[in-house]
């Protein structure tokens, strides 16, 4: 027999069971850990705020956003991290609540996102003459995305872990070919739809960058709030037991096929909604903008927020779009992001302080050094200079080995970091502190060399090591709340 002790962790709060109430329960807040001193306290009377309170916070500060931004582009960068926030909320219904691994989730956005097209534009206007207002296509949509998600489910009800995450990836890389394929003349095919309307009815029509900024605002706190009464609801408390074990959830006359049912379906109608905004926002589609890195980007925001979090799937989304739109376009701006994450890395994850010190000192030596050995033998070799702008440029100019056509020595550099970090893993201090000297010397060689050239390719690495960072130091995001269970 399993019995539960109390936890002696200073961090743990400790609350006591009420009349009629199942002790388990009653002490589940109980088992929430939380950080030592003014941070654990800050977040308790955060925690007390009340969640709807937060909300009303939340969406205060982002509707006072627009009026702080100062061109079109800022505003560009704020719908995307709206957009990719309520895709994150969407995704959060099946894989964050109910444990579904839905990798066909991204068709759900272009099935919004084509239906607006077709719907409310002259693309069916001349065969069909169908030319919808906004506010008649967007619940059009909303129930065409609900059906699609029964059928997507059905077949896949049954399945569980990678089967069904092969089924609904099948389903995705469907939805790309169908639309790149099948009805050109309707579909546009790899061109895709273009001259799309802007949401539009009632008289009135959204025509600039701020005014979707501000309907996509409201859409997901409309989002979040619904899906937080659904949440809170018998039916959200059904998606968590079948998430922790279908098995005893059936035992307990919970209807599991049924509710992993409605999870595709609600998941499929926020992000249909979400697709409707950016066909408008954008003026045209094309089957490229609903391919797999735009779902793992989704799935990246999920975990780095928090899944089974809707405060987390929102923070989540927000802050990797940013991160990616906003500081990746220049060289100096993603510099920043590099070397402050790594900085920020070594802050949390090194005691004592001096030894921190010692690290960072030691790189820097390291690094003349090496510069000076590299620059004697071969003044060719380090002729190429640190790719970064400003005074990154000027600190690193005397000290990164960049040779004048850096590719071949870049990418022999990046699968030696890659064999470092392994390495880093596994050893043990103080071998692993010693290692790390060169590991963050040649890691900025490499990112001055060829990933600062190659925005693209730079963006799904940082994507990746920021998630492996996460992953070891919060495993259950920023927001994500991880329970103690002392057995």
């Amino acid at each position: 027999m399993t019995v539960e002790r109390e936890s002696q962790d200073p961090g743990v709060e400790k609350v006591d069971p009420s009349i009629g109430v199942d002790e388990w329960v009653a002490r589940q807040t109980g088992r929430r850990e939380y950080a030592p001193g003014i941070r654990g306290d800050v977040q308790r009377r955060f925690e007390r705020l009340g969640w709807w309170p937060k909300l009303a916070i939340a969406a205060l500060f982002g509707a006072i956003v627009p009026q702080l931004l100062t061109n079109d582009f800022q505003l560009q960068v704020g719908i995307n991290a709206l957009l990719l926030a309520m895709l994150a909320l969407g995704l959060n219904i099946s894989v964050g609540w109910a444990g579904l691994l839905d990798l066909g989730y991204i068709a759900f956005y272009g099935f919004g996102a084509y239906g607006f097209a077709l719907l409310s534009s002259s693309q069916l206007n001349a065969p069909a003459g169908i030319h919808l207002a906004a506010y008649i296509s967007l619940p059009v949509i909303a129930v065409g995305a609900a059906c699609l998600g029964l059928i997507v489910a059905l077949p896949s009800r049954r399945l569980i872990g990678d089967y069904l995450a092969i089924i609904t990836l099948f389903f995705g890389e469907a939805f790309v070919e169908f639309t790149n394929n099948v009805a050109p003349k309707t579909l546009g095919g790899p061109n895709g739809i273009t001259s799309i309307d802007p949401i539009k009815g009632f008289g009135g029509q959204i025509i600039t960058n701020k005014g979707y900024f501000y309907f996509l605002l409201i859409l997901l706190v409309a989002s979040a709030a619904a899906l937080h009464l659904l949440d809170t609801s018998r039916t959200g408390r059904a998606w968590r037991a079948v998430r922790e074990d279908p098995l005893a959830a059936e035992m307990m006359t919970i209807p599991v096929n049924r509710v992993k049912l409605m999870a595709f379906s609600f998941g499929a109608v926020v992000a249909a909604l979400a697709g409707t905004v950016f066909a408008a926002q954008q003026v045209n589609v094309f089957p490229t903008d609903f391919d797999t890195p735009y779902l793992i980007l989704i799935y990246a925001a999920l975990i780095l927020g928090g899944a089974g979090s809707i405060g987390g799937a929102i923070l989540g989304g927000l802050l990797l779009s940013v991160m990616l739109d906003g500081f990746l376009r220049s060289p100096t701006q993603a510099g920043y992001l590099f070397y402050g994450v790594i900085l920020l890395t070594l802050i949390v994850k090194m005691r004592p302080w001096r030894k921190l010190v010692g690290v960072l000192a030691a790189t820097a030596v390291f690094g003349i050094v090496v510069h000076t050995i590299v620059e004697a033998i071969s003044k060719s070799a380090v002729a190429g200079g640190p790719q970064s702008s400003g005074w990154i440029a000027d600190a690193l100019h005397n000290w990164v080995v960049v040779p004048s056509n850096p590719t071949t020595a870049g990418n022999i550099g990046f699968v030696v970091l890659l064999c470092l970090c392994v390495a880093l893993r596994q050893l043990k201090d103080p071998v692993r502190t010693v290692l790390l000297v060169p590991t963050l010397y040649l890691a900025a060689c490499v990112w001055e060399g060829v990933l600062v050239a190659q925005p693209s390719i730079t963006r799904q690495l940082l994507v990746g090591a920021i998630l492996i960072v996460m992953m070891n130091a919060r495993p259950q995001g920023l927001l994500g709340s991880r329970r103690v269970e002392v057995v």
